[in-house]
């Protein structure tokens, strides 16, 4: 019998030698199918989805994301769609676009929906000013009804904020946010140009703080130029001080054939690969040492924080922002490259701002890639979810769910997993799997083993090292 909660007890297991075997590519696992899977699609499918579900206006809870493309600088390491500008005229018309992109896809609802979570991402959100901010969260409101107690979320260039907008922000709604920071050292700053103070980055995180924000995170970056073990030592002894409720420790993927900023950045300045292991190593322990809750994959939150909380009684999910208190939401995705999932249907928007005008002028939404998914899929999606989140999994309730004898449906997979028992990464029993304390950084490379587009043709050229 499963024992409820035995992975989250264990205490984390750093086996350098063991991450150095397993650390291929892959996936990070935000959805399954992951979207690189998706293929061409239109709107119609999407549509046809939100009709027939109808989300938050039922059951199932709704979250909306929203991305905002627009930067002033560019920082060298970003993989992220964005617009590196400095016309504010150009967030105006962007709006106008976004609000009628949100009229649209409200208007396929029969009653207004119920909004859980809501979140804007970048890009860099806080590029709007306070009024064009108070105009999106005012046409948002227009057409959906935001939970008072729901989770609205923000993230934050603290070089581009004031305490007062900090405190505009709290006034419009949002109660969490997150900041990047990414490294304290200046060295490492001008590298990526992103050159950003301790006391402009404490400045947002107190007013926070002082205006009702229920969560701040940190984002931080690991392997970029002129990184040490000592630097980012330094870099996180400065954080834990701010004492953030969550924290992010990302793994710098240095992919310059597929992102072009990344081609301003001296390869020859990276860390080492046992410098990378060095830098992940010390911090994971920094962070261990001052009371921080590993989740997983990059993620660590204070005991008392909702997702350390989620993950002790088994309600941990995860998503497209990453790791999440909510139940697997219905999500509407409104602006360029955002990704949608209504029920069994992933749609995810064009790409460049030209074409996302050009089907909105036309009175269409601009959904041009997406899935539908399958049995299997929903199948194999819960497995790994469960995976990546509790670390363990029951196999009765996966058979209960889907109508399936496990072992005979992933009889493949079952006997590819038994070079990780041998490591000592997981422990697989007559009625369960649990990943152990070693095997709980590795977690991505065991997920793989269930992911059935990976292992009938697998774009590895496209994947990151998993750590």
């Amino acid at each position: 019998m499963l024992q409820d909660n035995v992975a989250v007890l264990q205490p984390l297991d750093f086996d350098r030698n063991l991450i150095s075997q397993h650390n291929g590519k892959g996936p990070r696992y935000t959805s399954y199918p992951t979207a690189d899977r998706f293929a061409v699609m239109d709107a119609h499918t999407y549509e046809q989805s939100v009709l027939q579900q109808q989300p938050g206006t039922r059951i199932k809870p709704l979250s909306l994301y929203f991305h905002l493309p627009f930067c002033n600088t560019i920082c060298y390491y970003c993989a992220c769609n964005k617009v590196i500008t400095k016309d504010q005229s150009k967030a105006d018309q962007y709006l106008d676009y976004l609000l009628k992109e949100v009229k649209l896809q409200s208007a396929l609802l029969t009653k207004r929906g119920t909004v859980s979570q809501l979140h804007f991402g970048g890009g860099t959100p806080t590029f709007l000013n306070d009024l064009q901010l108070s105009r999106l969260m005012e046409g948002i409101r227009t057409h959906f009804d935001l939970k008072a107690d729901g989770e609205f979320s923000i993230e934050i260039d603290p070089r581009k904020v004031s305490a007062a907008t900090v405190a505009h922000l709290g006034s419009i709604g949002f109660n969490r946010m997150s900041v990047g920071i990414q490294d304290f050292n200046l060295e490492v700053q001008q590298a990526v140009n992103r050159v950003q103070s301790e006391e402009e980055t404490r400045i947002v995180i107190d007013a926070a703080r002082a205006n009702g924000f229920k969560s701040v995170s940190i984002d931080l970056i690991y392997g970029l130029p002129h990184q040490s073990q000592a630097s980012m030592y330094q870099t996180i002894e400065k954080v834990l001080t701010l004492r953030p409720d969550r924290l992010a420790l990302y793994s710098y993927a240095h992919l310059p054939e597929r992102f072009m900023p990344q081609r301003r950045i001296d390869a020859g300045q990276l860390p080492s690969t046992e410098g990378k292991l060095d830098i992940l190593q010390s911090s994971v322990n920094q962070l261990l040492a001052a009371g921080y809750v590993y989740i997983g994959m990059d993620h660590f939150s204070l005991p008392d924080d909702a997702l350390a909380i989620a993950q002790r009684r088994g309600q941990l999910h995860r998503n497209f922002q990453g790791y999440s208190t909510h139940a697997d939401c219905d999500l509407m995705a409104f602006g360029v490259s955002a990704i949608g999932k209504v029920a069994n249907c992933f749609a995810q928007n064009v790409k460049d701002l030209d074409t996302y005008y050009q089907y909105l002028d036309a009175d269409r939404l601009p959904v041009d890639r997406g899935l539908l998914m399958g049995h299997d899929d929903f199948l194999r999606g819960s497995v790994i979810q469960s995976l990546m989140c509790q670390f363990e999994l029951g196999f009765r309730s996966v058979e209960v769910s889907y109508l399936i004898d496990f072992k005979s449906y992933f009889s493949d997979e079952l006997k590819l997993l038994a070079p990780y028992q041998d490591d000592g990464l997981l422990v697989l029993r007559d009625d369960s799997i649990t990943i152990t304390a070693k095997g709980r950084f590795l977690v991505r490379s065991i997920a793989m083993v269930f992911d059935r587009y990976l292992r009938h043709a697998a774009p590895a050229g496209r994947y990151s090292k998993l750590i």
